[in-house]
């Protein structure tokens, strides 16, 4: 099945409505019905403005990126990103096309990589 990996990165400490914002986007990403999400604290990042932040120094405390990602459907993207634009949050992401699937799925699940037309992938 095609989809799309959705990344956000966000320092650790931007918050939006008073909520730190990868906790945030991950709470609306529920919401919204996404069928999962995920945050990771980075040990190490630098930006657009080229300052190296590395987790070791406690002075750099909050400075860290929180990447949050979501694996979905390119309709469930452009929900997420529509809802986004309307909150007026500002965020840098990246938006890529990806093959998903699930090895021996249960019927809640997505179809499996097998039955994804074209896959080289494993095929029982």
């Amino acid at each position: 099945m095609q989809g799309t990996l959705l990344r956000f990165y966000v320092h650790e400490n931007h918050r939006h409505r008073r909520r730190y914002v990868w906790e945030w986007l991950l709470e609306e990403g529920n919401r919204l019905g996404i069928r999962g999400g995920s945050a990771f604290k980075a040990t190490a990042s630098f930006g657009r403005h080229h300052r190296l932040h590395e987790a070791r120094f406690v002075e750099l405390a909050g400075t860290l990126t929180v990447e949050v990602e979501f694996i979905v459907t390119p309709e469930e993207a452009q929900r997420l990103l529509e809802f986004l634009h309307r909150e007026n949050v500002r965020l840098f992401y990246a938006y890529t096309p990806v093959r998903l699937g699930v090895i021996n799925p249960d019927a809640a699940d997505l179809p499996s990589v097998s039955d994804d037309a074209g896959c080289s992938g494993y095929a029982p």
